[in-house]
């Protein structure tokens, strides 16, 4: 089979370079910021340049490609970052479906200072953060076009959606179709998951289908760590250059249940310039015929 392995690039100087640049690496998918991961701003994309867009990745067969949500958004704030969470994905979404985009990458959010045992379901389900969460997605789900898809990220630190009970809880809860997951390695590493063997990763996805359904996971980040197992830190380093192991690629790219999957990496890159080919060449050398 074709893999999907493709990178996270930047859009200076407008969408298409961003596609330039994959082909460039030799990806054959994507994800991309609208506009300023770290501002409310929306993109200012004109009708000519989304038409262009289309056309291009049509050519370049660059599919799918994906936003990824800016740093700012939080769903689960019941003010006023709540409020611009809902209104940015709202346009996102928007945006995304003029563009043939699969949807936005999310990641759940937090608590910030209230934050309940995050093990305890009960507890997190009866805070005003875990329900401004869901009704605020609904309120994206509502406004947006049936085409498009929020995806959840599992997190690798504190926040809310950091083990697959919570993730399945808040799926649950929801019951929307248009809800996939997105499943970050550094993140799972990060959250005590280890899939290194064939053994724990065959009940790691044993689990999340049992829990959330494999019909659910939408795409795999495939980041290293630079932290030990279960340090709850979220910091992305190169293939093999981490605590990961390299067996968790391997695994995720030729397991029958997820080979299918696209695989995004987001690296610093071996010239710490950000995702690049050598990254992207590790991993289609771990696949086998």
């Amino acid at each position: 089979m074709n893999h999907r392995i493709g990178a996270h690039l930047s859009t200076s100087g407008g969408y298409t370079k961003a596609l330039e640049s994959i082909v460039k690496k030799d990806g054959n998918c994507l994800q991309i910021f609208s506009s300023s991961p770290r501002t409310w701003a929306d993109s200012t994309i004109s009708p000519e340049d989304i038409a262009l867009f289309v056309e291009m990745k049509k050519n370049a067969e660059i599919n799918p490609v994906y936003f990824h949500a800016c740093y700012l958004i939080n769903c689960a704030d019941v003010h006023e970052v709540g409020q611009k969470s809902v209104k940015s994905l709202i346009f996102e979404l928007q945006l995304a479906h003029k563009l043939g985009i699969r949807g936005s990458i999310v990641h759940t959010g937090s608590f910030k200072d209230s934050a309940p045992a995050l093990d305890n379901y009960l507890e997190i389900r009866s805070t005003p953060h875990y329900q401004s969460l869901l009704s605020n997605i609904k309120s994206i789900l509502k406004e947006t076009p049936e085409d498009t898809s929020v995806i959840l990220e599992n997190a690798g630190n504190r926040k809310i959606g950091r083990t697959i009970d919570q993730l399945a809880n808040i799926l649950e809860d929801l019951n929307d179709d248009r809800v996939k997951v997105c499943l970050d390695t550094c993140h799972l590493h990060a959250a005590g998951y280890d899939l290194n063997t064939q053994e724990h990763f065959e009940g790691f996805i044993d689990l999340f289908d049992k829990q959330i359904g494999l019909s659910k996971l939408e795409l795999v980040h495939m980041n290293d760590s630079r932290d030990p197992l279960g340090a709850l830190r979220d910091r992305h380093d190169n293939i093999g250059e981490g605590h990961v192991g390299i067996d968790v690629f391997r695994n995720f790219l030729n397991h029958p249940k997820t080979r299918h999957l696209p695989f995004i990496i987001e690296t610093p890159g071996f010239d710490d310039t950000g995702p690049d080919k050598k990254n992207i060449d590790i991993l289609k050398d771990l696949i086998e015929s």
